[in-house]
């Protein structure tokens, strides 16, 4: 999820255009991470020590791993172990950033090591994240305060949402901020009550809906029928199902769930305070409204 979150940063600090962006997540999974980029990360070398490799290696017949040695910018044994070390979603997005041409290595490298420091992370809570970690830069993205009521059990509820997406759906998105929705929704609705009041919905056009419902039940779908909305209701019932279980076996906490619904058009101006949180994905954006 910090990819995701990685990618909103580049937006915001404008070092990419969305357009930018979503190419660079459509290319992502063709996209193999080059040693360069693996050097930064780890804190190996410079990005002007990669350019000066990259233009080494233009004018001679040798891998790029064995010019590093050469230069003394590494050893034989750590770009082994470099070559060998998982890839994370960041790493693959910057690399397709940079294989586009809409980022420079330099760039990439310096938005990197901001996104660290601002975020008090390391390179390794991108692949062994604590939840505690997540809650904390999400209630910092979303600007949630503790005068909200249930702040702790909305950033949970958040939390383990994207981590769900990226599970069930797929890790092509980037989190938006907070908006409000007014009038009508077309998508899923589910009540949770008992140990908790909350009411949840997910809401987009017809054509988003359909993808996201494709890629849930991992089926092609091409008519917005009763399946393709039962597809996108049962992830808002699964999620609420694995929400509810984390709240009864960290909290003791047990929460009911009502059967949910899916409405073609559904009036939001009844609802209470609800909580928006637009996620883009390539295909078009969903939103998830919280009601809690």
């Amino acid at each position: 999820m910090l990819t995701q979150l990685f990618g909103n940063y580049l937006l915001r600090q404008h070092l990419v255009s969305p357009s930018h962006l979503i190419e660079a997540l459509r290319n992502a999974t063709a996209t193999r991470v080059k040693l360069g980029v693996l050097a930064i990360n780890a804190g190996l070398m410079t990005a002007e020590q990669v350019e000066n490799v990259h233009e080494i290696q233009k004018t001679m017949d040798k891998r790029i791993g064995d010019i590093m040695v050469e230069q003394g910018y590494m050893t034989g044994e750590q770009v082994v172990t470099l070559l060998k070390s998982q890839k994370s979603g960041h790493l693959v997005l910057g690399q397709a950033l940079i294989d586009n041409g809409h980022m420079t290595t330099a760039q990439f490298a310096n938005a990197l090591k901001n996104f660290k420091l601002e975020n008090n992370i390391t390179d390794d809570d991108f692949s062994d994240i604590r939840d505690e970690v997540t809650d904390k830069m999400l209630s910092r993205f979303y600007k949630l305060n503790d005068q909200i009521s249930n702040q702790h059990h909305l950033v949970e509820y958040v939390s383990l949402l994207f981590k769900n997406l990226i599970r069930f759906v797929g890790d092509d998105f980037i989190p938006s901020k907070i908006e409000r929705i007014t009038g009508d929704a077309q998508g899923a609705q589910q009540r949770i009550k008992s140990g908790l009041s909350a009411i949840t919905m997910i809401d987009s056009d017809e054509a988003t809906i359909m993808e996201f419902a494709a890629r849930f039940a991992n089926e092609e779908l091409t008519v917005n029928d009763d399946y393709t909305k039962a597809c996108v209701s049962e992830f808002l019932n699964l999620h609420n199902g694995l929400f509810a279980v984390k709240l009864s076996v960290t909290e003791g906490i047990e929460l009911e769930l009502e059967p949910q619904q899916y409405y073609d058009h559904l009036s939001l101006s009844q609802k209470g305070t609800l909580f928006v949180f637009p996620v883009d994905y390539t295909f078009g954006t969903i939103n998830f409204i919280v009601c809690i």
